[in-house]
């Protein structure tokens, strides 16, 4: 069978997975139809790059659905100026999808292959504005804290402190929050030290592992 056609591929996503759902943020539109999702994925699953669902990558980790990744990052409401926190590098896919709309992304992941593997194909698309971390993301990275934006893309039961710690005044952190097999989706927005928050999607993501969240 022959390879289907990604861009045709990615367009169809573009329009059906993420306007017709909700999707205005031209800004976060254009950093998906920059970004080549396939070169994030394993080569046996290029042609379902673009599907409609997460995908599995290594270390029992996933790369969120495209709509998931387009939620996330318009909640941040994020502008060019910004510097992100990003808690979960993963494949990269969303550190690369960032790094078109802010100023800096510092990302953090703990398993160190991933961080890697992630930071090779993010040179090779030339994000030049991510720094990539090796590990506990639940307690952030104060050394260049604070963060206009933080970003987890893995499940906690409740919000980290040091991240929330971490968090600029009037800067908003984009966490699934629940049990370790449904979540909400949230956006918290830090003001005068009290949180604000709203309730975006109901969501599956993998758990938040690490000293302030899940066990191991």
């Amino acid at each position: 069978m022959a390879p289907i056609d990604l861009h045709a591929a990615k367009q169809r996503m573009l329009h059906s997975q993420l306007r017709r759902r909700g999707i205005h943020d031209e800004r976060v539109l254009a950093a998906m139809a920059k970004i080549p999702r396939e070169q994030f994925v394993c080569a046996e699953l290029h042609d379902d790059a673009y599907s409609d669902c997460a995908l599995r990558i290594d270390c029992n980790q996933t790369i969120s659905q495209p709509y998931m990744v387009a939620l996330m990052t318009e909640a941040l409401q994020l502008y060019g100026g910004e510097k992100v926190l990003e808690i979960g590098t993963g494949s990269g896919y969303q550190t690369a999808i960032l790094s078109e709309l802010c100023r800096e992304v510092v990302s953090i992941e703990r398993h160190g292959e991933l961080s890697v593997r992630a930071g090779v194909i993010l040179a090779g698309l030339g994000c030049k504005n991510v720094t990539l971390i090796v590990g506990d993301g639940t307690l952030g990275y104060v050394e260049r804290a604070p963060y206009d934006r933080i970003l987890v893309t893995a499940a906690a039961a409740r919000a980290p402190q040091p991240l929330i710690e971490q968090l600029a005044d009037g800067g908003i952190i984009v966490i699934p929050l629940g049990g370790r097999d449904v979540q909400t989706l949230q956006a918290i927005e830090k003001v005068g030290g009290q949180s604000r928050l709203v309730n975006l999607s109901a969501c599956r993501f993998v758990p938040l592992v690490g000293e302030e969240g899940w066990p191991e």
